[in-house]
């Protein structure tokens, strides 16, 4: 029987690496790959790890607005994310952080 329990994460960010290999578009033609190890790469950098979970996902629904970036259970969504978007997203995890103290 499931045992239902509470998240060990103040914040889980779900990627969207959905790749659909050219049929239509998806997340991963515009670097889903690349936005998650940049992502997870900075949660480390900045000590976050057992705070922050950063996941990928496959298909969100919305991959004509992707790349996609879900932050729960704070409802956070990021649309038409670029490798230059990270820093904004993580930003927004530090806020997240903080209010959580």
């Amino acid at each position: 029987m499931a045992v239902q329990n509470e998240s060990p994460y103040a914040v889980h960010l779900f990627v969207c690496t959905n790749d659909r290999a050219g049929e239509r578009k998806s997340c991963a033609d515009d670097h889903g790959l690349l936005i998650k190890a940049a992502i997870k790469k900075a949660v480390d950098e900045k000590g976050w790890k057992g705070k922050v979970r950063v996941s990928a996902s496959g298909c969100l629904g919305l991959c004509s607005t992707g790349p996609n970036v879900m932050i729960y259970p704070q409802k956070i969504w990021f649309s038409g994310v670029s490798p230059d978007d990270v820093e904004s997203i993580v930003s927004a995890i530090e806020r997240i952080i903080a209010d959580e103290v």
